[in-house]
């Protein structure tokens, strides 16, 4: 693997082990807008079909990964759901999974964390998504494309997600570190007290890949996100660049992250909780 991030691969590297019989390889992509109404979510399967890593195959995270009625709208599925999906997908506990997007990497993290969370370690996210393979020369394919299915077994780690109550703990607790995904401008306008800001959109370059771990150390430090005697949570607007941020931290050494999976859509769906702004 050609970085520093241990979960992170090059094309070059993904396209050298296409072949390796234990590799899956997913596309992650979810198109998020926004206008006048608000955020907009829309399956990345169409464009997933107009082109993909050859052999790849389509996880659709807000069809078949998600809670829609639940605390959040992309609260994470059950686990017995989210194993048989991903073993209908091809992915068993023996599988080295590699996920990407088409967008800005934050659903391919989002995967990553979601596999993480049920106990899957063998995942590495291909930095700079389906753009970087594509630079890279590498040709794509079109269609659909399938894994045979495989069994999968989760093992939930519940460490790796916070609760609204436990949110609302934290906010008096300086052994728990709350860190605000969004961009700061977001931050400014509303955020859940006691948080700081680490931006997702502040981890990658103008190409989209992550930004060397030694480049993003200070960001991180600055804010109290490496200091050992602090549990970090991380959250956003919806629970997905949360887990950017939270892959970020992973590479400098904190596999502890929690998500906070309702993040500001499940915060402010109680008017009496308290917000700060600038």
């Amino acid at each position: 693997m050609t970085s520093s991030h241990p979960r992170l691969v090059d094309a070059q590297w993904l396209h050298d082990h296409l072949s390796d019989p234990t590799v899956r390889v997913v596309d992650a992509t979810v198109h998020l807008t926004f206008d006048a109404d608000g955020a907009h979510t829309e399956s990345g399967r169409e464009t997933y079909r107009e082109a993909h890593v050859p052999g790849a195959t389509f996880a659709d995270q807000l069809t078949d990964l998600t809670v829609h009625d639940g605390e959040a709208g992309f609260e994470a599925a059950p686990s017995e759901e989210f194993a048989r999906v991903v073993g209908g997908l091809g992915i068993g506990n023996d599988s080295t999974v590699v996920v990407y997007d088409h967008v800005n990497g934050i659903w391919a993290t989002r995967l990553w964390w979601q596999l993480t969370f049920e106990g899957h370690d063998d995942v590495v996210v291909l930095d700079g998504g389906l753009a970087a393979w594509q630079a890279a020369g590498f040709e794509t394919e079109t269609g659909d494309a399938t894994y045979p299915a495989a069994t999968f077994v989760s093992s939930r780690r519940p460490e790796l997600v916070a609760s609204t109550a436990q949110v609302e703990s934290a906010t008096s607790d300086a052994s728990v570190l709350l860190i605000n995904s969004l961009t700061r401008d977001s931050f400014a306008q509303a955020r859940i007290p006691g948080s700081v800001n680490v931006p997702f959109d502040e981890l990658v370059d103008d190409q989209g890949h992550l930004r060397p771990l030694e480049e993003l150390r200070p960001l991180f430090e600055s804010v109290g996100a490496l200091d050992p005697d602090v549990a970090p949570v991380t959250y956003c607007g919806g629970g997905i660049a949360a887990t950017a941020v939270a892959f970020a931290l992973q590479g400098l050494g904190r596999g502890d992250v929690a998500i906070y999976d309702g993040s500001m859509n499940a915060w402010t769906a109680d008017p009496e909780r308290p917000l700060e702004r600038d």
